[in-house]
Formats: structure tokens, C-alpha cells, sequence
């Protein structure tokens, strides 16, 4: 039975068989003879999280622009259909062309999430890829790695061959062109690999330590950079953008045509890694924005698209492109959404623009609970502009409100996590006080832990206990139950193997494949986590986790992520860091003075 076969014998038997299709509206499909490179583009997580990450069709598009390349995509299934693929000796195959995995040339791998790394161990093993790239041999395919949690790639440095760091339009293209053009052995294609910029293959570096203490990376050959320069895209302007993304048949997570207005940001939130990472920040035009949003409708269908950024609000020309896009759409029955507001009356006003149809909740992030502890953070807003912003929404006629806070942020207290409580309180008085109430107020409220995060002001900082911050879930839920607010958290064991990831080193790679091998995966999935399999791997390998979540880091220890150059510099991490624990602001540098992070004066940016 050829593959295909196989594969539709399978579908009547799992819950979503839309997953595996493929054949989907702008999909590309080549034939395998009329190209000389196959690019297998996985994601590991469901269709339906994969299909919404932008970046990944940024690079199928990309990639598939090139003649001679054909990029398909593949996902992990979902443990039913991985079931039944382990049952009846099916491999891990390609939406497009449904062929083996492992008959590609190169695989990259999408890193979004720490918690995705069994994904990947699992995606490997079902495609028949030995694990690690030290096992791989000639005949095996090129396995690669991007996105934000490769700017600490260590904890998957043995698993993957060359990482790309950065944004990766440009440097995806000179690593096709170097795979292509190399006719030697494995370890030449990894040499000429490393040659280019913000591409780091781990094998030429050896970890160094001193007892339980990281010293850093010693290079095996002195060719290979001592840091690896992030890649930065200059000009976003006329950069290669998906006008013609792929339409799934499915539901997906985000369901809706995506216009990128802008990259980077610079508010600076302390616990923020995309404002860092991302820096700087770059702008669309805005006669390009509108081209393009043209375009996405007429080759998608979609009825709404996206304006999306880090900040979104903060595009210069915000308003004129609103006004633009919302004329150009009347009579379309195509709608605007904005997701990533400030919480201040202009967003406020900026939503009712585009809010043709009520929407039942308007979201605002103040993320923590009283003025002191924002201004430690860098969240340059107010008690006062809080409930400014609130009171605008309901008198715009907004009756369901959703806030999200992080708790367990560096220097918090009990009375910070009441100040949410005090918080909440506030705006349900503010809701019945707008005269405009003809029901009660549908008011909930998100809470997410802090987790220390790498080229971040609070890099350095401790992550709070499990038993910590289920004391604080409690004491939050304590102080709002009498107010009728719902509440929802995240699971303290995720955010814990979150912060174990995030700042470790080659160390936690064992770790990680014993987990897999006891039955981790869709770990961020909060029915599928199985922690007794990281307890246990943990015990196994003889590595204590809070030694990377829960201790506090001092300014001249070696990070295992020092080799990646982001562009701002660690002196002014450092200062932001004593700024934070001072309780004082740095204000945006778009707006106001430059603040020396060191990303436009560094050769990330300029050279």
C-alpha cells in the first residue's frame, strides 16, 4: 500500500482529520524532479497553532519563491492520529506532496515555545531522524532550528545541526544556497554553515563547566564566530510578505487574514524577551500596508484581518491607515481587528473605529497589580490611566472587559496581588457608574506566571516556587471570589519546566529526551502534561531543576546564552535590572531620548 493510502485509511479514525489533508487554497505544491532542494518547514505543535504562526508562512513563502525549492510543511500529530501512525508503521510526512519526512533535504524546525521541545524529539523518531546530530550520518537529512527560543539554543543544541538566530528571510536563503552548492561531506556543509551570519552549529562548540556551574562555550575550530550575530531584517518595507497565505479548511487559532504593520518594540517591559529580541523596530509604509491588505482579501475571503505587532497602537499612522482600510472595506462585510492594544483611552477610541459589530470583551494588560510594581516592570501606566481607559470602554458601550496580570514578577508582595483584587474592584464600580450598564459587567481576569527570560532586564531573577506561586493563585482567588470575577491561571508545573528551559544549558538535553522517553509530550497542553515523566527524568540524570528555575543569578556569572548576540547589550540589561529593583521607568526611545541599548550603534543593525 503506497503511503497516500495509508494515510487516508487512517482519517475516519481520528478527531480532526483536517489536520492532515493538505490541499488547502495557496498551498504550493512542486513536483520532487523540477527541484534541486526539498525544505520539510515543521512546526511542532497541532495544525491549528502551526497554521497560525506568521513566520512560518513568511518562509513558505520564501523559500517557495525560489525556482529550485520546495518547501512543504508538516506538523505534529495529534496522539490519536500519532497512534495510529505508530500502529500501522506510518511515518511523519508532508501535508503538500505527503512524502516521508526524512526523504527531504533539510528540515527547520519552528522553536515558539520551550514547552514544544518533546514535540520535536517526538517528530524526529516518528520520521525515522536519529535524535541527535552527532548520530546523523551522511545519507541523513540537515536538521535546523528558528524562532525566539533560540536565543538560548543550548538546552537543544545536540539535537539540532545549525540554528539560524534572528529573522531568518535572508539567512534561510543563504543557507539553501549553501546546502546546493556543497558536494562534500557532512561535516564541510556544517563548516560552510557556520559561516554565515546568525547561523550557530552547536557541534563546533564544546560546553564548559566547574562543578554545577556553566563557564561557557570553548570553540573546537577557531574558524567558528565567538558570538553569533543576530540576523536583522534592515527594511521591512518591500521584505517578502504572504499576500497569499495558505487558507486551511479547518478552524484554526487564529482565523483571519494577518498584516504585519511593523517589527520591534521598544516600550521596554522588563519581562518582556520579543522587545528585546525584536529591536529595532521597523515600519511599513502606509500605501504598502493597504496594498497589501487588498491583496489578502481578494486571495484569501477571509472577513477580517488582523493589524498586528507587538504594539500595534503604536504605528505612527495608526489612525489614517484604519481609517483608509475601514472606507476601502465598507460594503465588503470584511472587519478590522487590532489584538495588541495599550491601555489608554486612544486604544480605546482606536477600537470603536474598527468595531462594526460589538464585540462582547475588550482586553487591557496591566499586568501588575499596583503602580509600584509597574513602574519596577516598566509599565508605563497608572491606577488613574487604568481606570481612564475602562471608563471609555463602557461608555463606548463595551459591557465585558478581560485583564491580564502576571504574578511572582520580581520584588511583588502580598499587597501587589491585592492590588489586582483593588483593581478589579474599581473597574466594576467604574462599569456601574458609566450609566450605560443595561446588564452586569462580564469582568475576568487573567493570570499568568512570571518567567525569567533570557536578553531581559530579568534575566537574573529568581523564578517564585511552584508552591510559591500556588499560594498566590490562592490568595488572588481569595480577594476576588466575593467579587464575582472569573478567574483563570496557568498551570505552576508548565510555567516551572517553562523557566527550567528557558535559562539552561547542554545539560537539560538529557533530561529532555529521558522525559520524552517516559512519555513526555504536548507538554503545554494542560490534559496531555505528564510531569511524573520529568520528575522522573530529572531523578534519572540526577539534574535539579530549580537550579536553572528558582535561584537568582549575579551579574558576572556566564549565561548559556552570552554566545548569542541580540543586539542590546547585557550593561544594559544590567542597568535596567537595578533601574527595576529602584522602581524607576525608562521611557520608550521612539518617543523621546535614545537609551543606548546598544542595537542601532552594534553591527546587528548597522554592519
Amino acid at each position: 500500500m503506497i503511503l497516500t493510502d495509508q494515510i487516508e485509511a487512517l482519517l475516519p479514525h481520528v478527531s480532526t482529520p483536517g489536520r492532515y489533508t493538505g490541499g488547502e487554497l495557496n498551498s504550493v505544491v512542486k513536483r520532487p524532479e523540477d527541484v534541486s532542494v526539498r525544505f520539510a518547514l515543521a512546526f511542532p505543535d497541532v495544525y491549528e497553532v502551526g497554521m497560525s504562526h506568521l513566520g512560518s508562512h513568511i518562509l513558505y513563502k520564501v523559500l517557495n519563491d525560489i525556482p529550485d525549492v520546495a518547501c512543504e510543511r508538516v506538523y505534529a500529530p495529534w496522539v490519536d492520529m500519532e497512534t495510529l501512525m505508530r500502529q500501522n508503521g506510518v511515518p511523519l510526512f508532508s501535508l503538500e506532496t505527503r512524502t516521508p519526512v526524512r526523504e527531504f533535504d533539510i528540515l527547520g524546525f519552528s522553536l515558539e515555545y520551550e514547552l514544544s521541545y518533546t514535540n520535536v524529539l517526538n517528530m524526529l523518531q516518528l520520521a525515522g531522524i536519529p535524535l541527535r546530530s552527532s548520530e546523523r550520518g551522511e545519507s541523513d537529512l540537515l536538521v535546523v532550528a528558528g524562532g525566539p527560543c533560540v536565543f538560548n539554543p543550548e538546552p537543544m543544541a545536540p539535537f539540532i545541526d545549525a540554528f539560524v538566530i534572528g529573522e531568518a528571510e535572508e539567512a534561510v536563503v543563504e543557507l539553501v544556497r549553501v546546502y546546493r552548492e556543497w558536494k562534500g561531506h557532512r561535516r564541510e556543509l556544517l563548516e560552510r554553515l557556520a559561516g554565515i551570519t546568525g547561523v550557530y552549529v552547536p557541534s563546533f562548540y564544546d560546553a564548559c563547566y566547574d562543578g554545577e556551574r556553566y563557564l561557557g562555550l570553548k570553540r573546537i575550530d577557531s574558524a567558528v564566530p565567538p558570538k553569533i550575530r543576530k540576523r536583522v531584517l534592515r527594511r521591512l518595507e518591500g521584505a517578502p510578505y504572504p499576500v497569499r497565505p495558505i487558507v486551511p479548511f479547518i478552524n484554526i487559532v487564529h482565523d483571519r487574514a494577518v498584516l504585519e504593520l511593523f517589527r520591534g518594540c521598544t516600550r521596554g517591559c522588563r519581562f518582556c524577551q520579543a522587545g528585546t529580541i525584536y529591536r529595532p523596530v521597523r515600519e511599513r509604509e502606509l500605501e504598502s500596508l493597504a496594498q497589501m491588505a487588498r491583496e489578502l482579501i481578494s486571495n484569501t475571503g477571509y472577513n477580517e484581518i488582523s493589524l498586528a505587532s507587538l504594539s500595534s497602537a503604536d504605528y505612527p499612522r495608526i489612525q489614517e491607515l484604519m481609517e483608509r482600510l475601514s472606507d476601502e472595506l465598507i460594503g465588503t462585510g470584511v472587519g478590522l481587528s487590532l489584538p495588541s492594544l495599550r491601555v489608554d483611552t486612544f486604544s480605546v477610541e482606536l477600537a470603536k473605529e474598527v468595531e462594526k459589530v460589538r464585540k462582547s470583551t475588550f482586553t487591557f494588560a496591566p499586568e501588575a497589580g499596583t503602580d509600584r510594581l509597574r513602574r519596577v516592570i516598566n509599565k508605563g501606566i497608572t491606577h488613574d490611566q487604568i481606570l481612564e481607559a475602562c471608563r471609555a470602554a463602557f461608555e463606548a458601550g463595551w459591557d465585558g472587559l478581560k485583564l491580564y496580570f502576571m504574578i511572582g514578577l520580581p520584588t511583588e508582595t502580598d499587597q501587589d496581588i491585592e492590588g489586582i483584587a483593588e483593581l478589579a474592584r474599581e473597574v466594576k464600580k467604574e462599569y456601574g457608574r458609566s450609566g450605560t450598564s443595561r446588564r452586569s459587567l462580564k469582568l475576568h481576569v487573567s493570570v499568568s506566571n512570571f518567567v525569567p527570560k533570557p536578553h531581559t532586564p530579568f534575566q537574573w531573577e529568581a523564578q517564585d516556587s511552584m508552591e510559591e506561586l500556588q499560594r498566590k493563585q490562592k490568595f488572588l482567588a481569595k480577594w476576588l471570589r466575593p467579587l464575582g470575577v472569573k478567574l483563570s491561571t496557568h498551570d505552576v508545573r508548565t510555567s516551572f519546566l517553562e523557566a527550567v528551559f528557558a535559562r539552561g544549558d547542554r545539560r537539560l538535553a538529557q533530561v529532555l529526551e529521558k522525559a520524552w522517553q517516559y512519555g513526555a509530550h504536548f507538554d503545554a497542553w494542560r490534559e496531555q502534561l505528564n510531569f511524573d515523566a520529568w520528575r522522573r527524568a530529572f531523578e534519572h540524570t540526577g539534574i535539579e531543576p530549580r537550579f536553572y528555575a528558582t535561584r537568582a543569578r549575579d551579574e558576572n556569572e556566564v549565561l548559556p546564552w552570552d554566545h548569542i548576540d541580540a543586539g542590546v547589550t547585557k550593561a544594559f540589561l544590567w542597568k535596567e535590572r537595578l533601574k527595576a529593583l529602584a522602581a524607576e521607568t525608562t521611557p520608550d526611545c521612539r518617543f523621546g531620548p535614545c537609551q543606548f541599548c546598544g542595537v542601532c550603534s552594534s553591527e546587528v543593525y548597522s554592519g
